[in-house]
């Protein structure tokens, strides 16, 4: 005889609260309520789908009924346990209001209420999608509730709480269940996964994880259909096949031509991904989701990346893409998602998304830097204004002209963060082989051993020898490379206010018709 296969999402659901993955502050207050003897007579557990709502209310019907005693944990072994556990015990009275909406159906299923229980010590109800009942079924669950018998409780569950009247609310102790992290649920996938002996690669176990969407159930049910699909294992290329992702390569190739500023090249490379036939919307959610590792890497010096992107891929990528960049990619990745419905088609959609990415790029990032091709529009980039003299052999005043370091920034082969970090610092001086700088206390964040190695080997190449960095207070006087060009940018900024003022023809116009000038929105002509 053929052993008949339980599913996982079956297999493996929480029969106590020591087994419930997440949740914490649900299982908290019940654990204390039952462990005080103060158990109300109707709850109600809210969330979306597959995060634990009925699950929940089972295992407290459980903790009810033991024939040990109420208790927070219930043996497991008792007839009660193992009948609540199979569905069949006869006072658990399970509901499902989506098809029991009619006034009748709930004068039916309330009528047996004043009855003691049959076997336990009560008689428990659990309805769930309780807001699909009508409204005249509501009236008639309140009634219930406003005096319930001492021997009953109400175990209510919705994936929709505001559909649900005020006073049936009032009348219950209300449970909001969270979604479940993705790093909680690939972990207990991987547990699973390792109880019931089958192979798997991290990779694959987090990209399932990623796509349950904070369901638990959700998650190991797509895990059931992976393990379907890969023959018996659960490989990252397997689920990208079932899940119709694109290869994490092609991701990373993105990021790495939009690093490079080539328009010209990121369409093409863009347009090679058609053979995949891949969800747009979906790719535009991954590079967003490697731009936020990229994110957390350049101001969190101590973060390891996950399964899908290494931290080396992580550190390289943070290396040669400005934080400006990688913060403007990131709106602009998620905005394009949003509007990918109203292009003329996806595909489009997606092109123009990663076009407008090369186009509004930061005046900070688009000056040249070593290692950049193309620019804005995939033309050449201007060239390099020539640098000034090179800094001191000696240490520097405090006060010194810092037009020194910033000249020297434009000589260095330097790029991406490394870049970021110098302009935000001041130059003190050079004594020998030690280069002393002061970095701008609101720049700390960017701070990290790999982008002051990558300064000091440019430095170093500059120089002609090793030089090492010495990090010191910031003085009293000083303006950083970053500080000049802000300052500069507010300057034209004002000066084309006050030409825009003083024009002839926007006077006439404010005092003819009363007109007013919005100052943000006049911009320096380029």
């Amino acid at each position: 005889m053929t052993e008949t296969y339980t599913a996982l999402a079956r297999k493996w659901r929480p029969k106590s609260f020591a087994e419930l993955v997440g949740q914490d502050h649900v299982r908290q207050a019940l654990v204390n309520a039952l462990q005080s003897g103060r158990v109300h007579h109707a709850f109600l557990f809210t969330g979306t789908r597959g995060v634990g709502k009925t699950t929940i209310a089972r295992i407290l019907a459980k903790c009810l009924n033991c024939e040990g005693g109420v208790t927070a944990t219930p043996c497991g072994q008792c007839a009660s346990c193992r009948e609540i556990d199979a569905g069949r015990f006869v006072d658990l009275i399970e509901v499902d209001a989506a098809s029991r909406t009619k006034v009748d159906d709930t004068r039916e299923i309330l009528d047996n209420v004043q009855f003691a229980p049959t076997r336990g010590r009560y008689k428990v109800y659990l309805i769930d999608e309780v807001h699909m009942l009508s409204t005249h079924s509501f009236n008639a669950l309140l009634k219930t509730l406003e005096e319930p018998p001492p021997h009953v409780k109400f175990l209510l569950a919705t994936t929709d709480p505001q559909k649900l009247p005020v006073t049936v609310l009032s009348r219950c102790l209300q449970f909001n269940l969270k979604r479940i992290p993705v790093a909680q649920i690939a972990e207990h996938l991987r547990a699973v996964l390792e109880q019931e002996s089958i192979p798997f690669e991290p990779a694959g176990i987090a990209l399932v994880a990623q796509a349950a969407d904070g369901s638990m159930r959700d998650g190991l049910s797509l895990l059931d259909q992976l393990i379907a699909f890969g023959g018996g294992r659960a490989g990252e290329a397997e689920a990208r096949a079932m899940l119709g992702t694109v290869a994490r390569d092609h991701v990373v190739q993105l990021a790495e031509r939009l690093a490079t500023g080539d328009a010209a090249e990121l369409l093409r490379f863009a347009r090679s991904l058609e053979q995949w036939a891949p969800d747009y919307a979906q790719l535009l959610d991954e590079l967003a989701g490697l731009l936020t590792r990229l994110a957390l890497k350049q101001v969190v010096r101590d973060y390891e990346g996950d399964e899908l992107y290494p931290v080396e891929l992580i550190e390289r990528l943070a290396g040669v893409l400005d934080a400006e960049d990688v913060q403007l990619y990131y709106q602009i990745a998620i905005l394009g998602r949003r509007d990918l419905p109203l292009a003329p088609d996806p595909r489009a959609g997606f092109e123009m998304t990663l076009l407008r990415m090369i186009a509004f790029r930061p005046q900070s990032a688009a000056a040249p830097q070593a290692g950049r091709t193309g620019s804005p529009a995939g033309g050449a980039r201007p060239a390099e204004r020539p640098a000034t003299a090179r800094p001191a052999a000696q240490p520097a005043a405090p006060g010194a002209p810092q037009g020194e370091w910033a000249g020297l920034l434009a000589q260095l082969d330097l790029q991406g963060a490394a870049r970021q970090l110098a302009s935000h610092c001041v130059l003190i001086g050079r004594d020998g082989a030690r280069v002393r700088l002061a970095l701008d206390p609101r720049s700390r964040a960017m701070r990290t051993a790999a982008l002051e190695d990558k300064l000091a080997q440019a430095l170093s190449r500059h120089y002609g020898e090793t030089v090492r960095l010495e990090f010191v207070a910031a003085p009293e006087t000083g303006e950083t490379p970053a500080q000049a060009q802000q300052r500069a940018e507010r300057e034209q900024a004002d000066a084309a206010r006050q030409a825009f003022e003083s024009d002839p023809g926007v006077r006439g116009f404010r005092e003819q018709f009363a007109a007013e000038v919005m100052p943000e929105t006049i911009r320096p002509q380029k």
